[in-house]
This record gives C-alpha cells, sequence and structure tokens, in this order.
C-alpha cells in the first residue's frame, strides 16, 4: 500500500467534480484533487511519495515511487496554455525525491486570472477507482506533506 501526501494546501475534491473529463473520467487514473484557497499567489507544491520523477514541466510533474506506482500532479487544468508563466520548477527530470521535497512553485490567482481552473489533481496513474482507499473526505481542508489517501496496487493473478 502507498500513503500519498497532499501536495500543497487547500480542500480535498473528488475527481468527478473536476471540470476535465480526462480526470473526471479517471481516464489517467484514480485519485483526489486539491483545490488551492482563494487568494493564495505563491504556492509550493510538494512531492506526495518518495522516488524519481520521471518526468516535470511547469504545470505538472510525474513521480514514481520504489513500488512503481508513478503519481501525477496537475497543477491547474489547461494551464499548459500558460507556457509557464505563473510557475517555477525546482526538480528535474531523473531526480531522486523524498516524500515532502519541494517541485514546483506556482500561483494559483494567476492561473484563474487567466481562466483556468486551479484545481489540482492527484493521481495515481493508471489505477482504478477501487484501488484508492483511505481518502480525506470531499471539502476537508488538507496541508502539504499530510494524507490525502492510500492506493493498493491490484492483487496478483
Amino acid at each position: 500500500m502507498t500513503e500519498v501526501l497532499a501536495p500543497l494546501p487547500g480542500r480535498a475534491v473528488p475527481l468527478a467534480d473536476v471540470p476535465d473529463p480526462v480526470f473526471a473520467g479517471l481516464v489517467v487514473g484514480a485519485g483526489l484533487a486539491v483545490e488551492p484557497e482563494d487568494g493564495a499567489t505563491e504556492v509550493e507544491a510538494v512531492s506526495p511519495v518518495a522516488g524519481r520523477v520521471m518526468k516535470v514541466h511547469p504545470h505538472a510533474f510525474v513521480v514514481l515511487d520504489e513500488g512503481g506506482a508513478g503519481v501525477l500532479v496537475h497543477l491547474g487544468i489547461d494551464t499548459v496554455r500558460m507556457d509557464g508563466r505563473g510557475f517555477t520548477v525546482h526538480v528535474a527530470d531523473g531526480d531522486e525525491v523524498e516524500r515532502g521535497a519541494r517541485m514546483i512553485t506556482f500561483d494559483p490567482t494567476a492561473v484563474r486570472s487567466a481562466g483556468y481552473s486551479a484545481v489540482c489533481p492527484v493521481v495515481v496513474m493508471q489505477s482504478t477507482a477501487d484501488s484508492i482507499g483511505s481518502a480525506v473526505p470531499a471539502g476537508s481542508t488538507v496541508a502539504p506533506g499530510r494524507p490525502l489517501f492510500t492506493w493498493s496496487p491490484p492483487a496478483a493473478p
């Protein structure tokens, strides 16, 4: 079982409520999302698991944990269109990171001002809804580095 930590402060949101059909439909995988507080301008997103940075963009990153699970954190919806404005990357592809390591600093107010949602999906890639457990209740306030949900890989056949 993998404990996935909240990568940023905010309010827990079910993926079904994320305004993007890819995340809401669990196409990428299952998990939860975090809505940053209104008025937040400099939020540090931290690694939800220990492992290797498989890919980092200004608006998203994937960390592969020691068990082989890829955890994606996407900072806002459609924020790739911001071309990195409002985002500062602190790691590189291939870096080994601890849980809670600073990954990207971003400005949710700038995201919202640009017309995008600042909600941040946190997804175990290629997972299913029934593999997620011990999730914080929707609407709960979460803090970075605190448990967000657990993930269990499917049982071997």
